[in-house]
């Protein structure tokens, strides 16, 4: 159970490897150095979890290893903890040489990958992604980026891994609905680049609910693959990246109204896709009946399709005119007019986006 293929970009090329129980063999140690300073970047729940099977490993091969565990939390992806990590690498006198391991999910990739971008002018890191939304996502690509009170990742960098290793068997650690919530990028992929794909997951739920090892092998290639495709053709996003955002526009002025607490960010895209495909349907570009069959494939993986019912309307306009992705002050969308087929929209005005918003708190999907 193996694959791989390179990000073959013009200044940076890397390997994804992606396999089951890749620490218990020896093929992966031609990935890592002797004469290199390791620190891992972790939380404290995947230390206690993995210390045996990844720590152990590196240190029978000789391989240095020192370690920086955070708590667990959105709110820890913050300057305040880029600091922090910071003095302690400063404090052990760890220079250009060294190399910074992102051991966990996508903060814990967004927080190294930017340490590692702007620590000593930039220092190598590797992504050994452990929850499956940053195994299909944000592991790969180079977008790395912190959170502020105003915005999520409102302060980054693109700063490309040495090496992305996806090993499969962390995700059976995972709690269900934290594995469940990754689900809403690899149908955010399918729904924006592939039909075929978006049919293949509909026929395969129960298997990749389930863990079905090679499913879920050939799930996570394919999405690697398909990001990789799209990362080559506009690396820093300035054109046909921002495809990627379905979903994630609304999604994030969720993360940021409810202060990144209670909501994984999974579950925060699945609401945004909801909300882009109702906007869509309002607009009169998507048809009913494939509004309500991706609607129907994200209740499968038991995602949430309702966005909360506390938050105000305006609320979002006020969190989406600070996105990233906006020009000249006007909210960009992403917004899907068939399976597979999707668009870049700015000129959607905010009446509209009220009422796609005020329209899905109404709905019984």
């Amino acid at each position: 159970m193996l694959k791989k293929f390179i990000v073959n970009l013009k200044k940076n090329k890397y390997p994804i490897i992606i396999g089951y129980k890749l620490f218990n063999k020896d093929y992966i140690l031609k990935y890592f150095k002797h004469k290199k300073k390791y620190i891992v970047i972790t939380n404290n729940t995947l230390l206690n979890l993995w210390k045996k099977y990844f720590y152990k490993y590196l240190k029978k091969s000789h391989i240095f290893v020192d370690i920086i565990s955070i708590p667990d939390g959105e709110n820890y992806k913050s300057l305040n903890e880029v600091n922090n990590i910071i003095t302690r690498l400063l404090t052990k006198n760890y220079g250009r040489d060294s190399i910074l391991i992102a051991f966990g999910g996508g903060v814990i990739g967004d927080l190294t990958g930017f340490i590692a971008s702007i620590y000593q002018r930039g220092i190598e890191f590797i992504q050994i992604p452990t929850t499956l939304l940053a195994q299909v996502d944000a592991s790969v690509g180079g977008k790395t980026g912190v959170n502020h009170n105003l915005g999520k990742n409102m302060i980054g960098s693109f700063w490309q891994p040495k090496y992305v290793i996806i090993d499969l068997f962390f995700l059976f650690s995972l709690p269900k609905k934290e594995f469940l919530s990754g689900f809403s990028e690899v149908i955010k992929y399918a729904v924006i680049f592939d039909k075929k794909f978006f049919s293949w997951i509909e026929n395969n739920f129960n298997k990749l609910k389930n863990l079905d090892k090679n499913t879920l092998l050939y799930c996570i290639y394919k999405c690697c693959k398909l990001k990789a495709k799209i990362v080559l053709l506009d690396e820093k996003e300035k054109n046909c990246r921002a495809l990627l955002n379905l979903g994630h526009t609304y999604g994030h002025a969720i993360e940021s109204y409810m202060n990144y607490k209670n909501l994984l960010h999974g579950e925060a895209v699945s609401m945004g896709i909801v909300l882009a495909l109702e906007t869509s349907y309002i607009i009169g570009i998507l048809k009913k009946n494939v509004l309500h069959r991706i609607i129907k494939l994200l209740k499968c993986f038991n995602l949430p399709v309702l966005p909360p019912k506390n938050m105000p309307a305006l609320s979002y306009i006020l969190y989406m005119k600070k996105d990233k992705k906006n020009i000249l002050s006007k909210i960009r969308l992403v917004l899907p007019s068939h399976i597979g087929l999707v668009k870049i929209y700015n000129n959607i005005s905010q009446e509209i986006i009220i009422s796609a918003i005020k329209k899905t708190l109404q709905r019984k999907y």
